[in-house]
């Protein structure tokens, strides 16, 4: 039997780390996607003991002021664009960096270009891509629903950079997501009357 499972990478990770923090019995509070201020003082065993805990699911315990801040744009652009609500419009994600980090927007873009070797522009598309993608796997919106609500110029700007990330246009996406959940659908039925 398979099943279809739609995962919310940012409730997992909170829900990963949280475990991990009250098995080492620290006090701590979460304070958004990837900060935890930890309100007692943790010994390096502990610490080790955490880092090491959390690596088996690709978590790392980032240390350099530099990485800090590409983690906390990383995070900004994600919580950006799975919001539930209609993305920003593309001139104002820099805005929204800015107001989010307290931090210049031509600082943190040349940063991020230079430790992660690309821009912040292709961040924000690949993400917009995977959101896509879970729309439409998980939803019933049009490509032009998916377009507005990812706030593209148009459904052929969307469906370019989703076929340029991807290698398929959306609606090709589609119809493989359909088929595969209709052969799955069939092997379930299959097992069913045996």
């Amino acid at each position: 039997m398979k099943l279809n499972i739609q995962i919310d990478i940012n409730i997992v990770g909170k829900k990963l780390l949280e475990e991990h923090l009250d098995r080492l019995q620290l006090d701590y509070i979460l304070r958004g996607i990837g900060e935890v201020e930890i309100n007692d003082s943790i010994s390096s065993v502990k610490l080790k003991e955490l880092a090491f805990g959390l690596h088996k699911y690709g978590i790392e315990i980032v240390e350099s002021e530099k990485n800090i801040l590409i983690q906390k744009i990383k995070d900004a652009i994600i919580e950006m664009v799975y919001m539930d609500d209609k993305l920003p419009i593309t001139s104002s994600v820099s805005s929204y960096l800015s107001d989010k980090l307290k931090c210049r927007y031509g600082y943190i873009s040349s940063l991020f270009s230079t430790i992660t070797f690309t821009s912040i522009e292709n961040f924000v598309k690949l993400q917009k891509i995977e959101r896509a993608k879970l729309l439409i796997s998980n939803s019933e919106l049009s490509c032009s629903e998916i377009a507005w609500k990812l706030n593209y110029s148009s459904v052929p700007h969307f469906s370019s950079q989703f076929k340029n990330v991807t290698g398929l246009t959306p609606t090709t996406f589609q119809r493989i997501i359909k088929k595969r959940r209709e052969a799955q659908n069939e092997e379930q039925e299959i097992e069913i009357g045996n």
